[in-house]
């Protein structure tokens, strides 16, 4: 009897092996799970909508693995479909909406940077550091909506005042950009601590140039400060009562 395991390749596209009671073991290679993230991925920088042929020469997967892997994730609502069109679905938001960079950290910064806005009709971001970026968790568009629209999930060079403020231990004073990143956008950046002193985000105030930064960078600090209270008070709001949840 042959006893010698067979290869081919898995329903996802990536090679599986067989073992002799029919079983099939993951590769050690990409499998289905980093598949489907891959296209997560894809389909988050894509912005919009993207179809199979446009996922499949950015993630570098079969075609019939990328229609797979999609028919799996519309059917956990990870994604959505229209048409031949897809994008990212309302399961993967709610799972993104659950992840909190610092205890309490979003909770606590989302009345301050609206707050924020209101005062000085800037574009308002929260981040975080992660993987050698200035990813924002928080954000409220201002006036420079279109030149430079803000969005969660949008990641900064860690060389722009935001990035700067998120680094350095700054003891006072505000990281200033005066057009240095972009011509015509100016901003304002400070630490946001946490009541122990650590720096945990940093706030930026982004505006079109021209504008008084000293006056923008007081209000940053009084936004900045605002959240620290709030995260010793908690950061966390009441929560909605059962009968205005749907399950």
């Amino acid at each position: 009897m042959d006893t010698r395991a067979g290869t081919g390749a898995g329903a996802d596209g990536v090679g599986a092996t067989a073992t002799r009671d029919g079983h099939r073991r993951t590769p050690r290679g990409r499998g289905v799970l980093e598949g489907a993230f891959a296209l997560l991925d894809a389909l988050r920088r894509n912005g919009d909508e993207a179809g199979v042929t446009e996922l499949a020469l950015t993630c570098g997967v079969p075609k019939a693995s990328v229609h797979r892997l999609l028919d799996q994730l519309v059917g956990v609502g990870a994604v959505e479909r229209t048409g031949n069109r897809y994008r990212v679905g309302p399961q993967l938001y709610r799972l993104g909406q659950a992840w909190e960079p610092h205890p309490g950290l979003r909770p606590a910064a989302r009345l301050p940077l609206q707050r924020l806005r209101a005062a000085t009709g800037a574009s308002v971001v929260l981040v975080v550091l992660r993987e050698e970026t200035a990813l924002t968790v928080g954000s409220v568009p201002g006036d420079l909506e279109p030149l430079l629209p803000v969005r969660d999930g949008l990641a900064f060079r860690l060389d722009t005042a935001a990035g700067k403020a998120l680094r350095g231990p700054r003891a006072s004073g505000a990281v200033l950009d005066r057009e240095d990143v972009m011509e015509g956008v100016c901003c304002a950046s400070l630490p946001v601590r946490a009541p122990d002193g650590r720096t945990v985000a940093a706030l930026a105030a982004m505006v079109p140039a021209g504008r008084r930064l000293d006056a923008l960078a007081h209000a940053v600090a009084g936004a900045g400060a605002a959240i620290t209270r709030a995260l010793a008070g908690g950061g966390r709001r009441r929560p909605l009562p059962p009968t205005a949840l749907v399950p």
